[in-house]
């Protein structure tokens, strides 16, 4: 579709919304950046403080020749997000609201969770922590499925001052451990395990695993969590309930599936910290810049990195974007697929829509388990209005056909937000036309971790979108462009997608590595935040977020590093060198593409293929694990011995237009790789 052609905001959403045309969001947007304090100082107040803030409403550097890089909103204010997430509904008479439908993996599971039965168990999940030792500055990680004990226990961690660190369940037990190892976890919150589909993780096995790695690095797991989630199948006693000499008490609870081994050191039930833990648990005031949480994400170095967000700011972006961008109201039902281990999770499933006391639906399974009918079955099941998804399960859900969208009613429906990744025109109309049967605004929505939140994106009742663009900045957020060499580039243009100055939400450091922070997004451009990805901008002056600029893939929405997989694949002892690439996929966005050096005389093997996929799963995850993996007796490299990625893309692509190759050392391994080149899917 060309740039030029509007879809105007559904006449039906005008009436009542936030932010209902155009000239409202300009005078709000001029506003967040002419006088931020006024603008989130009318925000801030709608919150729960326990004291005010003293000194500048904010305050930073982005220019680290001035000396270090800096962010703070309102230092000195003392509040907590779990008082304003629970507390301040149950007060305010919302106690029987509903805050969340469970819905399990098999369309029987399902449960509802009202604000006033999710403040009990939080309070007792707080007081439980407690009494395990975890406090005030603690990092706890918590390694479970979408079942309502995650968003108990990232409340609870909240309540009592400790910083939770999700790990999310798709992660191997390596992956798990450099997480707990980084953030210095001793305590950890992990499940039996869970059913995704058709397959059984066995989550509490993995996390014995990560603990054995740990430990084997010097770093104890002193208490271990565990919520009994599976399906009660087995009879046994515990090891530590008499069938081995100790405890001999009767095993209270029998049934563990047998695959699980059982510290009685270490190891506790969850129902068993529960049950003896205090009715009552006291929040702790927290200063607005105190640690909220640290979620890793992928680091061009390979080595994940902790992001972390503070408490105050967190909070009034995660609330705001969650506001404005859904244009949620109190009657409204709202679904974010998200799992929690992700960002998106964090900001859209659990604190913004609980910080607006929405009533939301949390999904444990698959869309396409056990058909691809599911989605749409829960938007009829809860009369859902607004829906977030990524592009990846709607380009899946597109090739499943139209019927088997429209047999169902949909009527409900009035916002479909994506996220993730940018979404291509086909999609999003297929979405707009198909989905919303053509009555629905499409919010497009671009953002980070590192951010937060939403921080560009269209407002369903004012803006009117383009297929596949993200539109306009959020309130506060002052992006632009730039070339190679750090020069703007006004009006219409394409280059790195970068921002001026900080709004609430964004990330504050990299945990125990402020310089990792200063480098990795402020060093390429001082004076600006550099996103990482390029971005074009229109005759509109509507930006369109192109995709990653240096060596990062984005794979059905999981940001992954190509140094990360590289560095999995020469652990095989048959690889001397590997290079990894995305390339496209009509599915997942971006595909995994390995390029493979073998040591000399080994042989490229069939089982050599698998190991390597094996090696990659066991690293990071099956999310992970390469589509593609090619023979190359050498790589293409500058005369510095920099690999040419660039060259590696077209040729993963089979497009022989490379550009200037002069500055590489030997242009005679091109002809080799094509001559290897395979486009077998494994």
């Amino acid at each position: 579709m060309a740039d030029g052609v509007f879809v105007p905001p559904p006449p039906r959403l005008v009436e009542g919304a936030h932010c209902s045309s155009m000239q409202q969001y300009n005078d709000m947007y001029k506003q967040s950046i002419d006088d931020p304090e006024a603008f989130w100082g009318a925000i801030a107040d709608q919150f729960y403080w326990k004291e005010r803030h003293t000194g500048k409403f904010c305050d930073y550097n982005f220019d680290a020749s001035k000396g270090k890089v800096f962010i703070e909103w309102m230092r000195g204010a003392k509040t907590n997000i779990c008082y304003n997430a629970l507390d301040r509904h149950v007060q305010g008479g919302h106690a029987d609201r509903v805050a969340f439908f469970w819905e399990g993996n098999e369309p029987a599971d399902e449960d509802r969770l009202t604000y006033g039965q999710l403040l009990e168990r939080v309070q007792r999940c707080a007081s439980g922590l407690r009494a395990l030792g975890v406090a005030r500055g603690h990092c706890v990680a918590v390694y479970l499925p979408m079942i309502p004990e995650l968003v108990v226990t990232l409340l609870a961690c909240a309540r009592i001052g400790a910083v939770h660190s999700v790990v999310f369940g798709g992660f191997s037990a390596d992956a798990l451990a450099d997480r707990v190892l980084d953030a210095k976890c001793d305590v950890m919150v992990t499940s039996d395990g869970f059913w995704r589909g058709n397959k059984l993780v066995h989550l509490k096995e993995i996390a014995d695993h990560a603990a054995e790695l740990c430990a084997a690095r010097d770093h104890r797991l002193r208490r271990v969590v565990v919520v009994r989630h599976l399906p009660r199948l087995h009879q046994h006693q515990h090891p530590a309930n008499g069938a081995g000499g100790g405890d001999a008490q009767p095993a209270k609870r029998a049934q563990f599936d047998v695959q699980a081994s059982w510290d009685a050191a270490r190891d506790l039930w969850w129902e068993d910290m529960m049950s003896e833990a205090a009715l009552e648990c006291e929040p702790e005031w927290m200063d607005a810049e105190d640690p909220l949480f640290m979620l890793y994400t992928s680091g061009s170095t390979g080595k994940p990195k902790g992001v972390l967000h503070t408490t105050a700011g967190y909070m009034l972006y995660a609330a705001t974007t969650f506001k404005y961008t859904f244009d949620y109201h109190l009657e409204d039902v709202y679904w974010c697929t998200a799992d929690i281990g992700w960002i998106t999770g964090h900001s859209y499933v659990a604190y913004g829509p609980m910080l607006n006391c929405a009533t939301s639906v949390m999904f444990e399974g698959s869309p396409f388990y056990p058909s691809g009918e599911r989605p749409w079955q829960i938007i009829d099941k809860y009369k859902v209005s607004k829906f977030y998804t990524a592009p990846t399960a709607i380009r899946a859900l597109m090739r499943l056909g139209d019927d088997i969208v429209t047999k169902h009613s949909r009527q409900s429906l009035k916002v479909l937000g994506s996220v993730g990744e940018p979404i291509n025109p086909e999609a999003w109309l297929w979405y707009h036309r198909v989905v919303g049967g053509g009555r629905c605004a499409v919010v497009d929505t671009f953002w980070q971790t590192e951010t937060g939140g939403h921080v560009l994106t269209p407002l369903p009742a004012a803006t009117p979108t383009k297929p596949g663009s993200a539109c306009r900045p959020f309130f506060g957020v002052q992006p632009a462009l730039l070339d190679e060499n750090g020069a703007e580039i006004a009006g219409e243009g394409e280059g790195y997608l970068v921002f001026r100055r900080p709004w609430p939400g964004i990330m504050r450091t990299v945990y125990g590595n402020h310089q990792r922070f200063e480098t990795t997004y402020f060093k390429k451009f001082n004076g600006f935040y550099c996103t990482g990805d390029g971005a074009r901008r229109d005759a509109d002056g509507y930006l369109w977020v192109t995709g990653r600029i240096d060596d990062m893939l984005n794979v059905s929405g999981h940001l992954l590093s190509t140094a990360q997989i590289e560095s999995a694949l020469i652990e095989h002892p048959s690889v001397s060198e590997a290079a990894v690439v995305a390339v496209p996929h009509s599915i997942k966005g971006e595909a995994v593409y390995c390029f493979i050096t073998n040591k000399q005389g080994e042989p490229w093997t069939d089982e050599l293929r698998k190991e390597l996929i094996l090696k990659v799963r066991e690293r990071i995850g099956a999310f992970a694990a390469p589509d593609y993996l090619q023979c190359a007796p050498g790589l293409p490299k500058t005369r510095s011995g920099k690999i040419m990625r660039r060259v590696l893309r077209k040729i993963a692509q089979d497009d022989r237009d490379l550009g200037d190759v002069s500055t590489m050392a030997d242009e005679s391994v091109i002809a080799l790789l094509f001559q290897h080149r395979t486009a077998q899917l494994l």
